[in-house]
């Protein structure tokens, strides 16, 4: 069985072994590329099935899609507007429509999935396709007197009417103080500071993404998204919800208290939270350049394997300062491992059974990764067991060690040629210049039985 840190409890949780377990992950608000952070806490829904598939056990994953609502930015990389929806703000930006920007940075999200090995969640609900739902939430938490209509006719939830209220994130409401940032504005419509917009109602300004409700025309809050998406999906059992450190508060606690008071019972069993992550010991800020994508990491000839290895090389819940260095590391890892594991001829099942526990064990990927070194290690003397256990482990955790050919220009494939030739006649002076020419035009050079092998040579920015 799983065992996994529950962050309203603060202890280890067990998930029943009723299949499948249903796990919701917060997804992204779509209006521009994912960096790396971000990448680290949506990774947590494919390790949690990994974890799982390794006992025989089924999972069903939904991740919603923000594309509406979303009013205060969600990355923490830069200060905005919190009276400006992100979606308009970057269709204005781009001069496309609010849901062209969707779409395209949904694609592009789905995309960095796919090259991080992910398995794609079985249900992506987009929140603008669910706003029925959302009305059909929200009228039920007004009948049940948890929500008003405020003076403006936005629909607010009335938090002090929910006690629990900061059991995930420690902020109880009598410890919030007028002005603290809910939503990025403090509303004369509220009746408590503490007070969300469940449905806010939109001026003819906004020109996009409004819709007809019996409040009026209007938007929905942000909170409100996932509460009617995962109701939708799961009704009113959610064995795993998933998200970065960061949404503990405001947005877990506001969605925890929504879904209980319309479903009347505790609707999640575990909180999961992965820890923020830092990039060169510094948070990820536009000001100071410091926000990398999975698309930067790539064009440095570092592969989306060796991102997903060093994710795992840390346990979910430790703050992660990845660095060039670790990833130039981790690079040189992955082609190492591909070079050993030609010849893998079986799965090494003790070091399978080892990793299946150590993953159960609240994802325990840093020790799993240890346990493939340790076995590399010990193996050393033989390359076929050697080969089994890399193959084993990796296939495991999911990290992808096919190498994409390199793309070879006739220039470079007329100095191999030239090189090998120099090696067949020992002449090692020319060898070495020939090799410090392909190092020139970006590739590694490496020796082999067969001749000069070229790859993608790794080439971080200097910092």
């Amino acid at each position: 069985m799983l065992q996994i840190y529950d962050t309203k409890s603060r202890d280890l949780a067990v998930i029943s072994t009723k299949t499948p377990v249903k796990i919701y992950a917060c997804g992204p608000t779509v209006y521009r590329d994912v960096h790396l952070g971000n990448l680290r806490s949506f990774l947590l829904p494919d390790l949690l099935r990994t974890a799982l598939s390794s006992a025989g056990i089924d999972s069903f994953v939904v991740q919603n899609i923000t594309d509406v609502g979303h009013m205060v930015d969600d990355t923490g990389i830069e200060s905005v507007d919190p009276n400006q929806d992100k979606m308009l703000q970057q269709a204005a930006a781009e001069k496309v429509s609010a849901l062209d920007i969707a779409r395209k940075y949904e694609s592009k999200y789905l995309a960095d999935l796919s090259a991080l090995n992910v398995q794609l969640p079985d249900q992506t609900p987009r929140a603008s396709e669910t706003i029925n739902e959302m009305i059909a939430v929200i009228e039920k938490l007004i009948y049940l007197d948890f929500a008003y209509q405020g003076d403006d006719g936005s629909v607010f939830f009335s938090a002090q009417k929910f006690p629990s209220y900061g059991a995930i994130s420690g902020n109880t409401l009598d410890q919030l103080k007028p002005g603290h940032r809910f939503e990025g504005e403090i509303d004369s419509n509220k009746r408590f500071h503490g007070d969300w917009a469940l449905w806010k109602i939109s001026d003819q300004r906004r020109t996009q993404l409004t819709w007809d409700t019996p409040w009026g025309q209007g938007f929905p809050g942000w909170h409100i998204e996932c509460t009617a998406m995962s109701l939708s999906a799961f009704g009113d059992q959610i064995d795993i919800h998933t998200g970065g450190i960061d949404l503990r508060f405001p947005h877990h606690e506001n969605e925890r208290a929504q879904s209980n008071c319309v479903s009347g019972k505790e609707v999640v069993n575990a909180w999961v939270h992965a820890e923020h992550l830092l990039f060169e010991g510094r948070k990820m800020s536009k000001s100071t350049n410091n926000v990398v994508l999975l698309s930067d990491v790539v064009s440095a000839g570092i592969s989306p394997a060796a991102v997903r290895l060093v994710f795992l090389e840390n346990h979910y819940r430790s703050q992660l300062n990845l660095t060039w260095e670790t990833l130039v590391a981790a690079e040189q890892t992955i082609r190492r491992w591909s070079d050993l594991v030609d010849g893998a001829k079986a799965i090494n099942q003790e070091l399978k059974s080892k990793i299946s526990a150590q993953l159960l064990n609240n994802l325990n990927t840093a020790d799993a990764v240890i346990s493939i070194r340790s076995a590399e290690k010990e193996l050393a003397k033989s390359p076929s067991a050697r080969a089994d256990v890399i193959a084993t482990g990796t296939d495991l955790l999911k990290i992808n060690l096919a190498i994409e050919p390199v793309a070879i220009s006739e220039d470079a494939k007329r100095l191999v040629q030239a090189r090998d030739q120099a090696r067949l006649e020992r002449d090692w002076q020319q060898s070495d210049s020939l090799r410090d020419q392909l190092i020139s035009m970006g590739y590694e050079v490496n020796d082999a039985s067969s001749g000069t092998m070229l790859r993608r040579a790794i080439l971080p920015p200097k910092i």
